[in-house]
């Protein structure tokens, strides 16, 4: 059964550029782990403070070895080299028993 990973981070708007610039220097270390499905950065619509990282793994061992690899400790020096840009932020772990998805193409 797949295993959905989700961060909940409030991030104040003025460091709202800089957080978005640390995920994309750091979310490509995740789409050659083994297991990984999906990864997706998603920011408020409604003018709130909060971001959210939805990650889909194949299981919660293909995560938790994801977690405990060097390429994570990579991923996440900027957090302990520079200090967090966020104020508050929760994690939530979900297994997925059901998932509809289909891909959209670009009209012409």
């Amino acid at each position: 059964m797949a295993y959905v990973v989700i961060n909940a981070v409030d991030v104040p708007a003025d460091r709202a550029s800089e957080f978005e610039e640390r995920f994309a220097k750091r979310a490509g270390r995740v789409q050659d782990s083994p297991g990984f499905e999906a990864f997706e950065l998603l920011k408020s619509a409604d003018g709130n403070s909060k971001y959210v990282v939805y990650t889909r793994w194949s299981s919660k061992e293909a995560f938790d070895a994801w977690a405990g690899s060097q390429d994570f400790a990579a991923g996440h020096a900027q957090h302990s080299q520079q200090g967090p840009v966020s104020t508050r932020s929760e994690t939530w772990m979900f297994e997925l028993p059901e998932s509809v998805y289909q891909p959209t193409t670009p009209k012409d």
